[in-house]
This record gives C-alpha cells, structure tokens and sequence, in this order.
C-alpha cells in the first residue's frame, strides 16, 4: 500500500528502514544476542495534505502485522481532546486518549498547540506531562506520532526535551509537486469509477499552476477537493441534457473544472 503511493519517496524509505529494524531485532534475539528496543514514536513534520495521517495509519498497521503492536488501530486526537478547560480535567482526559490507543498508534494532530508560545496558565504543559509518563509506562503497547507544521514543530521538539528524548525521529513530508498533483487527481477520479476526457489533466496542471501556495496550501486535500468540485459539475452538465442523447456518466471533461484563472481555492479547505 506504501509503495503505491504517489511520491514521499524519503518517507517511503524511513518506513522500510524502520520494518527492517523491527525484523532486524527478531533476528538478533533468535541468535541469542542481548536487544535493547529504541524508542518507536515518531514526529511527522510536514504541510497540510501531505499523507501524514495515511501514513501513521499504514505504520499503525504494519506493526501490527510484525507482532510489534496489538491490534494496529489508529486513534487521532487534538488540543482539545487531551487538555481540559479546568484544574482536574486534563490528566484523566490524556489517560483516556492514551488507553484507547494502546495496541495502535497516538496520532496527535497539529501537536505543538499542547505548548504554545507564551501562553500562562495553560493546562498543555500538564497534558505534556502526562503523556510523557505514560508513554514510558506503556512502552511496548503504544506508538505515539506527533504531527503537525515544520517550524511549529521544530520549535516544540526543542522546548521539550522529555518529549524529544522519547520522540528522537523525525519523518519530513515534503509538499507534492505539480506533476505529482496531477497523478493523484487522475487517481483519485479513477477511483470513483471516472475516465478523464481528452485535455481534462492539462487543465487540472492549469489550476495547480495558478492556484495560492504557502503553508496552508491543502496538496492532495485540495486535489480532493478539485475531484469533488468536478464531479458535482459534472452532476449538473449530464442533469441538463435537453437534447436527449446518450450522456457519458463516467467522463470528467475540461469544463467540469474551474478556469485556472480564477486562482481556484478548493471549497471547505481550509476548515
């Protein structure tokens, strides 16, 4: 399932280091040498849309196939699942995130709002606390992942040296490039079924040229979203037929698609 996806070559690489590694120590305990395991919590760094969340997933269940976890399910949380609005909420609250996830993998989104800059009297410090000592007391039941942007997690690494020690590897998800967009776009409508008309992907390469970049450019989140706003174009187009001819309900054309000189933000993306 890895191999097939578009891209994230370093990515796919860092996984296969880490599955040899597990194997690896098989291996060293069968010949009867002494095998200290290294810490398995990993930090994904990366923008919006980069497969982070798919790739925990995928880790969750690969481990799980290796004997290393459980079960191998995923449970993804935020601030706001781990850290209380009053004194006595918090702890419980990470308890409770880290017990559902025990035999699988933490997944905590956008993980540097449980520190942020500046800020007193916040319980993030405390949710902190409290899944850095469960993190070492369930050591071989629990991978944590801690995700989010670059340099908010970069920072948050470094202030945090408890957490840093338990989290010592760092898996960078660069952004797509246009070419790479492309080919999810056509996969993903493939998926659902769709055949893509002649000159639909140059007009898709269009949108992805004039389309805002930066930090919160949303990559394959917003090529799903493209597909999404095709298809419901295409809803309308073959609902309208007047004339009565034979309609195509599979094919995606050009003008399905936004013009690119709209510089197109896909709908719902940034919510």
């Amino acid at each position: 399932m890895l191999d097939k996806m578009i891209g994230l070559d370093e990515v796919k690489r860092s996984v296969r280091l880490l599955v040899a590694e597990v194997k690896a120590e098989r291996l060293r305990r069968d010949a009867g040498m002494p095998v200290e395991p290294p810490a398995r919590h990993l930090a994904f760094i990366g923008n919006p849309g980069t497969a982070k969340t798919t790739v925990a997933r995928l880790i969750a269940q690969i481990y799980a196939r290796l004997g290393l976890l459980a079960s191998g399910h995923l449970v993804e949380v935020s601030r706001g699942d781990l850290v209380g609005e009053y004194i006595g909420q918090t702890a419980p609250k990470v308890a409770e995130a880290v017990r559902r996830a025990l035999g699988g993998v933490l997944f905590i989104d956008e993980a540097y709002a449980l520190s942020p800059s500046g800020a007193e009297r916040d319980f993030g410090p405390e949710a902190l606390a409290t899944l850095v000592k469960l993190m070492e007391d369930h050591r071989g039941e629990l991978v944590v992942i801690a995700a989010g942007y670059e340099r908010e997690m970069r920072r948050f690494l470094s202030v945090n040296p408890g957490l840093s020690s338990r989290i010592p590897r760092v898996l960078t998800f660069p952004d797509y490039d246009d070419a790479e967009l492309v080919a999810i776009f056509e996969k993903k409508a493939a998926d659902r079924g769709f055949t893509l008309a002649r000159g639909t992907l140059e007009r898709v390469a269009e949108i992805l040229r004039a389309a805002e970049r930066g930090p919160v450019f949303g990559n394959a989140r917003f090529v799903r979203n493209l597909v999404e706003a095709a298809v419901a174009t295409q809803a309308l187009r073959i609902t309208s037929d007047t004339e009565g001819g034979a309609v195509d309900v599979r094919e995606l054309r050009p003008e399905d698609l936004p013009p690119p000189e709209a510089g197109y933000r896909a709908p719902g993306l940034y919510l």
